[in-house]
């Protein structure tokens, strides 16, 4: 059978809109208990990357948690609502911090469920996933839409890599910078975690330098449903105006048969991908080095370089940059943040976890001379 996927428009985050929106997306691709068996524990996996508002963008919208709440609420289900936010927030304050601003934790409190920490941690292959697996019965994952300067999108697949309780996350990028290494990563936490249903927030989408504060909102006005996540971060691609199998996650857990990537072979229900015309998103751009032919950037490498770095007047000297490096190449001098290049990855870890915009792309002289 075909995987479904379906797409809903939902236009607002008012909290009603939201819950119908997420019910009607649901009820399309078979309804709640088609994936959750009335009366069990459920782990809530949003996307709550940094300590930011709601209307920002980064987070996954605290109403969307909601509406997904609700729907495991009625048939009785016990929720817990976690994540293990971007690296760089690694002290307890800071998580708690993350959870207040970001509005997760007051829709917690008003739905009375348990807000959970990711702070225990249980070996699977070369990494560890929070415990709150072990103790759930189930995983629902509700990823926010975002484009993402290594991975292209981070999406359904993407999104589970807060499985990985914090200060882990940095030893992975350190060891696996190459965007295949790492993608094999993330495909391989699909396959330990394998979601029972995925709902994504793309009501409020991100385009450009994602998927934090260096990205641009997008009102896209869409919510997803689906169970594979292969066929949804395919369909995801599809409204971006890419080729599915350019993302890498995608193209290997495709190929290691854990979803349906070829867009032919998933049923879309609700809106049609045709009908919904959506302008191409604006790439990260660090992407754009991977359009020149692998040969001639074997020859011209260490020449066309695309390096983050810190605009001043924007920084607060916060030093979220300085923590979130996995080759630690970051440091604060004489009351300015400084790069070693010679160690820097291009991971771009750094400008995900900036609250302020403050980095951006520098690009080398040869990189600017062939239009990247």
């Amino acid at each position: 059978m075909k995987p479904k996927v379906s797409i809903i428009k939902c236009d607002s985050y008012e909290s009603t809109v939201v819950q119908e929106a997420v019910r009607q997306a649901v009820d399309l691709v078979g309804g709640i208990t088609a994936f959750i068996k009335p009366g069990s524990r459920v782990l809530v996996k949003p996307n709550i990357l940094m300590a930011k508002e709601p209307e920002s963008g980064v987070d996954t919208h605290p109403e969307v948690v909601r509406g997904v709440i609700k729907l495991l609420k009625s048939i009785n289900c016990k929720a817990l609502v976690g994540d293990s936010p971007s690296a760089w927030a690694r002290q307890i304050e800071n998580v708690e911090q993350v959870y207040e601003i970001s509005g997760i934790k007051k829709i917690c409190l008003e739905e009375g469920v348990e807000l959970v920490r990711f702070d225990k941690r249980r070996m699977r292959r070369k990494f560890p996933l929070t415990t709150w697996l072990d103790e759930c019965e189930y995983l629902v994952n509700v990823p926010k839409f975002k484009t993402h300067e290594l991975t292209i999108l981070t999406g359904a697949i993407k999104n589970l890599y807060g499985l990985i309780p914090g200060t882990f996350k940095a030893e992975l990028h350190k060891n696996n910078f190459d965007i295949n290494d790492f993608s094999g990563i993330l495909v391989d936490i699909l396959e330990e975690a394998m979601p029972a249903l995925t709902v994504v927030d793309g009501i409020v989408a991100m385009e450009g330098d994602g998927p934090g504060t260096s990205g641009r909102l997008r009102k896209l006005g869409l919510l997803f449903a689906g169970a594979d996540c292969v066929a949804l971060d395919t369909v995801l691609a599809n409204i971006m105006g890419i080729n599915p199998l350019s993302i890498p996650t995608t193209k290997l857990a495709r190929n290691r048969n854990l979803g349906i990537a070829e867009t032919s072979s998933i049923e879309v229900l609700g809106l049609n991908l045709e009908d919904l015309a959506v302008k191409p998103f604006l790439l990260p751009q660090s992407l754009k080095i991977k359009k020149i032919p692998a040969p001639v950037v074997a020859l011209v490498k260490r020449f066309v370089r695309l390096r983050p770095y810190v605009i001043d007047d924007a920084c607060t000297r916060c030093n979220a940059c300085v923590k979130a490096c996995p080759t630690k190449v970051i440091s604060m001098e004489n009351d300015r943040i400084v790069f070693d290049y010679s160690g820097c990855i291009s991971c771009f870890c750094c400008q995900e976890s900036c609250p302020y915009s403050a980095i951006k792309v520098k690009k080398s002289i040869l990189a600017k001379a062939i239009g990247l």
